[in-house]
């Protein structure tokens, strides 16, 4: 066969880019790249949890630099995972993808998800070695690995979920087995995303030079009580209007076009709308303009996070012990006994998100404004912000 099939490079129904480009054929092409150790990664969703999910693969590529690695995800979840430098191949739970997950043999099958639906993925994958969780002839989930035991009963004790001190990504790293290296979320955007996003600057009179504080200002419908109340938004935008020569970029999706659209409006010009119809890859983008970002522990978060943004964070029902800041801002959560409670509903008026003041974030991101984000630095203690 004159043609390499092993080569990375080559798609398998059509040309390689190489020989589209220079004509170059197998037997002489300098670009050959032999795939090593095929790696498989099951996460299907929520999107925060896939995005955060990432940083994973730095450290598989440090461990098998010429592996080839494939994810399965949810079609939602695809635009999460564009442009990853990392990633060869991303499947989604259509027919097609399902065909070639059940035909494909992969060396190493990575799951950190105990849901039934991508642990049932995991069993029916082809693979020599298996991590994370898979699940049984019962129908039950089954962790692989000790340290697959202790994030499953973290997920089913709130009691040990309120005493983990550990981050997802050392969670992830253990589960999985394999060695940290940089435990960085890997978001990149590409050039023409970072244009669209400064050509709705310029239209919104927002210059190269202005400072921007983004108000994230929502949370996924499973998740309400994540939200910070709009009230507060506004008042730390009136607030930061005083000591700030910037503007505030309203930040959100389709959710919260009426909240931020109220905010905007009643700010006196000085928050500006982003709009919520620029798509996810989209939104990415306009998170990438701020300097610094206020938002609950949402898919934001997790963006501004691998942007490199400084960050405050708003915390509540989930636990702010399990994100890693990477030393690039704080957390803040009230001062309750019942933090991490992951509960949809709660009867406790004023609730956590409630009980967080401005004037605590205010101050939180007024040191934010101050600060450059410092390389590799530690994660910050969270800071518990006082009730009222």
């Amino acid at each position: 066969m004159q043609v390499n099939l092993n080569c990375r490079h080559f798609p398998g129904d059509r040309p390689c880019l190489f020989h589209k480009r220079d004509q170059t054929v197998c037997r002489s092409c300098s670009h050959f790249e032999e795939v090593g150790e095929r790696i498989l990664i099951v996460k299907l969703d929520a999107l925060g949890d896939v995005l955060r999910t990432t940083c994973l693969l730095p450290s598989l590529k440090r461990r098998s630099p010429d592996s080839h690695i494939t994810w399965m995800t949810s079609k939602a979840a695809v635009p999460v995972l564009e442009n990853n430098p990392y990633l060869d191949e991303t499947l989604t739970m259509s027919a097609e993808g399902l065909a070639r997950f059940q035909v494909e043999s992969f060396d190493l099958v990575l799951n950190p998800d105990a849901s039934k639906r991508s642990s049932a993925l995991a069993s029916l994958a082809n693979g020599r070695d298996k991590r994370g969780y898979v699940l049984g002839e019962n129908g039950q989930v089954r962790p692989l690995t000790r340290e697959a035991v202790e994030w499953f009963e973290l997920g089913a004790r709130d009691d040990l979920k309120r005493m983990n001190r550990k981050t997802y990504q050392e969670h992830l790293h253990g589960i999985c087995g394999v060695r940290p290296a940089s435990q960085r979320i890997v978001l990149r955007l590409s050039e023409e995303e970072r244009r669209s996003a400064g050509r709705f600057a310029r239209l919104a009179g927002l210059g190269p030079e202005t400072r921007l504080v983004g108000f994230n200002t929502g949370a996924s419908s499973r998740w309400p009580r994540k939200r910070w109340p709009r009230e507060r938004f506004l008042d730390l935008a009136a607030a930061l209007r005083k000591i700030f020569d910037g503007r505030v970029l309203l930040l959100g999706g389709p959710l919260e076009r009426e909240t931020n659209r109220w905010i905007a409006a009643t700010s006196g010009g000085f928050a500006v709308d982003s709009g919520g119809d620029h798509g996810l890859r989209g939104y990415f983008a306009l998170i990438d303009l701020c300097d610094v970002v206020v938002t609950g522990d949402t898919l934001g978060l997790h963006a501004a996070l691998a942007l490199g943004k400084r960050v405050v964070a708003l915390f509540g029902p989930t636990s702010p012990w399990e994100i890693d800041m990477y030393g690039q801002g704080e957390r803040i959560a009230a001062e309750m006994d019942c933090i991490c409670c992951y509960r949809t509903d709660c009867v406790k008026s004023p609730g956590c998100m409630d009980r967080i003041g401005v004037e605590t974030v205010l101050d939180a991101t007024h040191r934010a404004l101050e600060c450059k984000v410092p390389t590799g630095a530690s994660v910050e203690e969270t800071m518990l912000a006082p009730a009222g």
